[in-house]
């Protein structure tokens, strides 16, 4: 089934071969349950500090497209925490340009289009987010198609706003990650200081009868990703996953993988697993790809394109 792959992170999306060969030295595989998010995001940094070249960037950038075109998926908006490596690395265009480098090679080689999402650590300052915002406007026009929040929750957006505003005002999207550690209250400050054009995650919405129903109205879209849940402990298992009462409430629902290297699944493996998990058929997993293609920042054009793929995997 041709997919739109909206909530996948690059540095979450290393192979452990490749890994491995950056590092010198045989490393342990990604694949782990993580009891909480502090214990990812320290496994997840270590595996940032082995991209330290271009070279390094242009390769996961390329294999990426690779794998995504393996699994299905026809269109990816990869999220990379550009200026961060940026900074850490001295060059603030260098992380950022390699991998646009690496995309456009592993596009031409393969059947997948990929743009790029920046995404900004909460906890980390208001300069680096600024800094982040001018990587988006000034790569507009070359693969970057949005700027967001991530990292834990508990971190407010407030400090943030003026720069969210000059985003929003410039037609900057805008996809920020709430509602997974945190409450309904992280959806909340997401739609209102974050001016979210999406949610990544969204789970814990539904602790909130006013939110759902904003939600439902508005059709924000929800980019829920089960795996991830459920290996950062966040969900006991996908059997009680809350995607079912997420799409029984009428919200805008899709699936995608997060961290594969960390779930072992592609968003193929994904789909499958919600379906044995939830008791689906082909027709759900169609709804869920059909969310995700009209979810997507893709041209009009592609997402025609990729219903019409969708709706052909179905009859077939």
């Amino acid at each position: 089934m041709p997919t739109a792959h909206l909530h996948v992170h690059l540095e979450g999306s290393i192979r452990d071969a490749t890994l491995a060969e950056l590092a010198g030295r045989p490393l342990p595989p990604q694949r782990a349950a993580h009891p909480g998010f502090a214990a990812f995001a320290a496994a997840n940094g270590a595996v940032r500090e082995l991209l330290d070249s271009p070279a390094a960037f242009r390769r996961v950038a390329e294999e990426f497209c690779a794998d995504q075109a393996a699994a299905g998926v026809r269109w990816a908006e990869v999220t990379v925490t550009a200026a961060s490596h940026g900074e850490r690395l001295g060059d603030p265009v260098m992380p950022l340009e390699s991998v646009l480098e690496g995309l456009a090679a592993g596009q031409a080689a393969h059947d997948v289009e990929v743009r790029v999402l920046l995404d900004h650590p909460r906890r980390r300052s208001v300069e680096r987010f600024a800094a982040t915002l001018a990587l988006a406007r000034r790569y507009a026009g070359d693969g970057v198609v949005g700027i967001g929040f991530a990292g834990a929750e508990s971190h407010p957006l407030t400090p943030f706003a003026r720069l969210v505003d000059e985003a929003a005002d410039a037609g900057v999207r805008l996809v920020h990650h709430a509602g997974e550690e945190c409450g309904p209250a992280s959806v909340r400050e997401a739609l209102e200081v974050g001016r979210a054009d999406r949610i990544g995650h969204g789970i814990r919405a539904l602790e909130d009868a006013d939110l759902v129903a904003e939600l439902r109205e508005r059709q924000v879209p929800l980019e829920v990703c089960p795996s991830s849940n459920v290996a950062l402990g966040l969900v006991p298992s996908l059997a009680a996953h809350p995607l079912a009462r997420m799409r029984d409430a009428g919200l805008a629902v899709s699936v995608h993988t997060d961290v594969p290297a960390v779930t072992g699944r592609t968003l193929a493996i994904e789909h499958a697993a919600v379906r044995a998990a939830l008791g689906w058929d082909d027709a759900d997993l169609a709804g869920l790809a059909r969310a995700g293609v009209r979810a997507s920042f893709a041209p009009p054009a592609t997402r025609d394109r990729l219903l019409a793929g969708v709706d052909a995997w179905l009859a077939g």
